[in-house]
């Protein structure tokens, strides 16, 4: 893979987190305002904390449910191995072996979070439309590359990074939800 490629790779990549991002913050926003929580709960939220950083609490997430603990537990190897796939080469033995992991952290993740029902009252939510698509397109992302579609696979596997970690991801750290506890309460 030449120096120009790779370089255009990591350009699309960062393209793509930025929106994904971007997008992110605007959908946290909306719901935040729509649930009561805008950037003055925010922004509040940060206050109390006066400045000051502080290890994250890990024991909330050791009291947490199982379905929680295993939930975060995949997001946290989805996200580490999908940077490493993200950046790093592709194709070769270590990204197809680091690509089976993460799309059974995917799967994992996913699965899990249909046991989650804290953010609706003891329901689903929007949220669980993330774990809906991400057990649909895995197959298709895995089906593309066993095909040798690269480019079917890269824009599924990238979407769901972006979509499935990042975006529903960012919705964990809203103030009130456990994840903002852990590391900000």
């Amino acid at each position: 893979m030449s120096d120009t490629s790779l370089s255009i790779g990591l350009a699309r990549f960062l393209r793509m987190a930025f929106i994904g991002v971007a997008m992110t913050a605007g959908l946290i926003l909306a719901t935040g305002a729509l649930n009561g929580h805008g950037p003055g709960a925010v922004a509040a939220s940060m206050a109390r904390l006066g400045g000051k950083l502080h290890a994250p609490n890990l024991g909330l997430l050791a009291a947490a449910p199982i379905q929680i603990q295993i939930h975060v537990a995949a997001v946290s190897v989805a996200l580490a191995i999908g940077i490493v796939l993200m950046l790093g080469l592709k194709g070769n033995a270590v990204h197809r072996a680091l690509g089976w992991i993460w799309v059974v952290a995917m799967a994992t993740a996913a699965i899990s979070s249909l046991f989650i029902h804290r953010a609706n009252g003891g329901g689903f939510s929007l949220l669980h439309l993330f774990a809906g698509w991400t057990l649909i397109a895995l197959p298709m992302g895995v089906f593309a590359a066993r095909k040798h579609n690269v480019r079917l696979h890269g824009r599924t596997m990238t979407g769901m990074f972006v979509g499935g970690l990042l975006i529903a991801g960012a919705f964990a750290f809203m103030p009130g939800r456990l994840m903002w506890q852990v590391v900000f309460g």
